[in-house]
């Protein structure tokens, strides 16, 4: 079966990367609540999608219409007599582009070279959902294991099917989520944590008014003095994490090194990275809060004269299996009881997603895992994330007993998200082999525990 797929894939890439190319120039930018101005290009993406995988055999495609958002993709195929069944998840949404100055090409004319597909959505994650299109053509739209689809167009933006109450017909064996990929190019890897998240508002409010900074600073309350003050006590003097409360262990997966992490967060040159200890538990089992904004006079213009009011915004990034609303609130608690310079401040809850933590074995995770080998030629590593895939904690939490499984073609120095986004062509076409190869592995190992 190895040698038959990796011809049959290969064979299959030349069309798959012109489709990749073709969904890369729909500009489907997904927005909150669906907004008019978004749904003709992401209506346009969900129907390309649908009829490249009724092309690949799924007849039984159907739509999953919520209000306020784009259409979900749903459907599958019937499972063989005692095969387990996949559920292959993707999205077809993507971000905007941002300064479009600083890429080489048009974000929405895909450009490759250099091994590499270049344009908006490339990596993240049409490329992704068209694994599940090759993998489906590799078999001829007759895979050895039961199909359903989970194919959203607002995953971007918060994803509207995070109440577990709606999943329930998305039940499966495993959750193949294709929305994230290898820690470097040609090293395999499967996602097996996530970070949660939440924000809080903070403020500090002193005066009525602005005061002439002569005649009344020194004694009169500077709200933005007692917000940094605030701030500053979120850090001890190493930069980790002040607030008692939030949960950090060590991380006992791979990461990236520190020279590689400089690298892609573009560190400075002479710049210290912040926190002590590993980088593992300092980006995916320990918490981070970053001050994302901040409402206060601008230097430009300036006038010399005590703020009366300050106001900053927090992100939290929380241990994958601590509760994110109480992670939220042991920020807030800590904010409440630092009264800098004796000023209470006000603190304001925003919104959380928790974190997830897979497992990682049973018939499902290692069939992938083999899988993996045979395509990537080495054996998986364990790698976690702290960006958020709102869904993944909601489909666990919906399918309890499901084999969690995060994969897809995309590395870390894929740029999602900024500028020059890509996808390597290598990737791309062993993530394919592997899901076609995970089909097989995962029917034959079921059989054999039954």
């Amino acid at each position: 079966m190895a040698v038959d797929a990796v011809e049959r894939v290969r064979g299959l890439m030349p069309r798959l990367r012109s489709e990749l190319a073709d969904l890369v120039a729909i500009p489907s930018i997904s927005a909150p609540g669906f907004p008019e101005e978004t749904q003709r290009p992401l209506v346009e993406a969900y129907e390309s999608i649908s009829s490249l995988l009724r092309e690949a055999g799924v007849q039984q495609l159907g739509a999953l219409e919520l209000p306020g958002t784009a259409p979900v993709i749903t459907g599958g195929l019937p499972a063989p007599d005692g095969a387990p069944t996949v559920l292959l998840y993707g999205h077809y949404d993507v971000v905007p582009p941002g300064d479009e100055s600083l890429w080489e090409s048009p974000p929405f004319e895909t450009l490759e070279r250099d091994g590499a597909i270049y344009g908006r959505g490339a990596a993240d994650s049409k490329a992704n959902v068209l694994v599940h299109v090759g993998a489906l053509r590799a078999w001829d739209g007759k895979p050895p294991v039961g199909i359903k689809l989970l194919i959203e167009g607002q995953e971007e933006v918060g994803s509207p099917l995070e109440d577990p109450a709606k999943l329930g017909q998305f039940a499966a064996d495993a959750l193949v989520i294709a929305d994230g990929g290898n820690i470097r190019p040609g090293a395999p890897s499967l996602g097996v944590a996530i970070r949660g998240d939440a924000s809080v508002t903070v403020e500090a409010r002193t005066l009525a008014s602005g005061k002439h900074s002569g005649e009344y600073g020194g004694a009169a309350p500077d709200a933005l003095l007692a917000l940094l003050r605030a701030l500053a006590s979120l850090h001890d003097e190493n930069g980790d994490v002040a607030v008692e409360g939030l949960r950090r262990e060590p991380w006992t997966g791979m990461t990236d090194t520190d020279e590689e992490f400089r690298e892609l967060a573009e560190i400075e040159p002479g710049v210290p990275l912040l926190g002590t200890g590993g980088l593992g538990e300092r980006i995916f089992t320990g918490p981070a809060i970053t001050v994302t904004g901040i409402d206060a006079p601008s230097v430009e213009g300036a006038l010399n004269a005590v703020s009366a009011h300050a106001r900053a915004k927090l992100n939290i990034r929380i241990h994958p299996e601590q509760d994110a609303a109480d992670a939220q609130a042991a920020v807030i608690r800590h904010l409440q009881a630092a009264r800098p310079f004796g000023v209470e401040l006000t603190t304001t809850a925003g919104d959380t997603g928790d974190g997830f933590r897979g497992k990682t074995e049973g018939p499902a995770w290692d069939a992938m895992s083999a899988a993996m080998q045979t395509a990537w030629g080495g054996e998986p590593v364990q790698i976690a994330t702290g960006g958020a895939i709102p869904l993944v904690k909601a489909l666990s939490d919906a399918v309890p007993d499901a084999t969690v499984l995060l994969f897809g073609t995309t590395d870390k120095f894929a740029n999602i998200h900024g500028p020059n986004e890509r996808v390597l062509v290598d990737e791309f076409e062993k993530a394919v082999l592997a899901e076609t190869l995970f089909f097989q592995e995962l029917a034959t190992r079921w059989e054999e525990t039954r």
